[in-house]
């Protein structure tokens, strides 16, 4: 079937291209890269590693993203309808769409009770519960708050609300206006954040640490380490293979190409994850505070990094603002991917689809919230590891990557919807277009590079 074949097809679609644009970045602007990426930037040598993060970003990510992007635009549909449109007569293919219902799902029963987190500091910060507690305490504080079910789950309930809410008002005057206004709030906060940090004692420090190459520090942390990380960090940034992409492309437009407007969004990932780094450094570094990776360096590190700052409570209340709107921005773009599967697989209203979805995550959040109180002893990983990290290990080292083979296979073999028609649609319209030149790479290296991910997240754990 032809790129065309599906373009006329009724279907609600986003109102402006910066509805899209920043839609998709909310999608993809998540919390482990704003906590993980600047950790990882320092370790492996400021520069060194940025330079291995773009390479894998660009040949990659990049590709990847405006296949989905190209498939949802075609079929005018979720990827668990997409399959069916552009390959009616290859049912195979059909089978795979269910990812873009399972996969989502499975990174809101862990996402959901992390952003009710943050969403609870904000409110331990406004109140003051934070600034006379010393550094142990503080640590002892995360645990509590942490290992307090009925506290977090009350929280999870609230963002449920909020963003059930968001997505019940529809995608052009709900989905698109608030994520819209959330997205440049985001950035205003990002920014006001990132010059207060440049103003500090240790800014010049802790930027060198952060942002200057050093290749003896990436010798000593490990060249393949760095590599690998460089190409996860690059994978899982761009929030591709389980057709969030595809659903939001299903929602575009077809005046402009995709490649231009792929690169803008995953540029503007890139920024997001950089300024974090700009904010912490120069904090950490002023007050002596040594950044280590993941929710410490959130929930523990930073709160006494802005105890012993002048002024903390007000920086350290945006922080948190900061961190609840960028994670609150992904679980609304999220759970519209998990309507658009339900209203275009199953032939369900958008009303239903919300009502069952919502009772559903009721339900759901539970595990990960009970793995740190009453289920901690389950540790299905390994000595240290909790629900949590099962459902992440599932999602990221699993469901992502055969997503990516899928979606690759699809666009590129004479078997699925072809190359062809992929680049039909990619370069329908105005702006930069897509090469046809590299369709052999596209067809046969990189999906070696996310089999190695694949792989290489086995070797991780086990």
């Amino acid at each position: 079937m032809s790129a065309n074949a599906t373009s006329n097809t009724s279907r609600e679609l986003l109102a402006t291209r910066l509805g899209f644009l920043l839609l998709s970045a909310g999608c993809a602007i998540g919390l482990g890269n704003i906590w993980r990426f600047p950790y990882i930037s320092g370790r492996y040598g400021g520069l060194v590693f940025l330079g291995a993060y773009l390479f894998f970003l660009l040949s990659v990510g990049l590709p990847i993203m405006i296949m989905e992007f190209s498939i949802g635009r075609a079929a005018k549909k979720n990827m668990g309808k997409a399959f069916q449109v552009l390959k009616s007569e290859n049912k195979l293919w059909h089978r795979f769409g269910v990812i873009a219902y399972v996969a989502p799902i499975l990174l809101m029963m862990f996402y959901i009770p992390v952003t009710s987190w943050l969403v609870a500091y904000c409110y331990h910060m406004a109140t003051g519960a934070l600034t006379s507690l010393s550094p142990d305490q503080v640590g002892a504080f995360f645990g509590g708050v942490i290992s307090n079910p009925a506290d977090i789950y009350m929280w999870s309930l609230f963002v449920l609300f909020v963003c059930f809410g968001v997505c019940a008002m529809g995608l052009q005057k709900g989905v698109e206006r608030v994520v819209k206004y959330l997205m440049i709030g985001l950035l205003l906060l990002l920014v006001i954040l990132a010059a207060n940090s440049l103003s500090l004692s240790g800014a010049k420090e802790g930027m060198e640490f952060y942002l200057a190459p050093d290749l003896q520090r990436a010798k000593e942390a490990g060249i393949w380490n760095l590599i690998n990380d460089a190409m996860t960090q690059a994978f899982f940034t761009a929030s591709i293979g389980v057709g969030n992409m595809i659903a939001f492309g299903s929602y575009f437009k077809r005046e402009r190409s995709l490649t231009g407007e792929a690169s803008f969004i995953l540029g503007l990932d890139t920024f997001v994850a950089l300024m974090a780094g700009v904010i912490i450094f120069p904090a950490c570094f002023t007050f002596g505070i040594e950044p280590n990776a993941g929710p410490p360096l959130i929930f523990i590190t930073l709160p006494n990094v802005f105890n012993a700052m002048t002024g903390g409570y007000f920086w350290g209340l945006l922080f948190f603002i900061f961190m609840a709107l960028a994670a609150i921005t992904t679980v609304i773009a999220v759970l519209e991917c998990i309507i658009s599967y339900s209203i275009d697989t199953w032939g369900w209203t958008r009303k239903k689809s919300l009502l069952v979805n919502f009772a559903l995550f009721l339900f759901l959040v539970v595990p990960c919230i009970l793995g740190f109180s009453s289920w901690s002893h389950i540790q299905p990983l390994g000595a240290g590891t909790n629900i949590l990290d099962l459902e992440d290990f599932i999602l990221s080292n699993n469901m992502l990557p055969i997503g990516c083979l899928v979606i690759l296979f699809f666009c590129t073999t004479r078997y699925g919807w072809g190359f062809d028609n992929f680049i039909e649609e990619a370069n329908t319209g105005t702006g930069m277009k897509f090469p046809r030149y590299i369709r052999f790479y596209l067809a046969y290296i990189l999906p070696v590079f996310v089999f190695i991910v694949f792989v290489q997240g086995y070797f991780r754990f086990f």
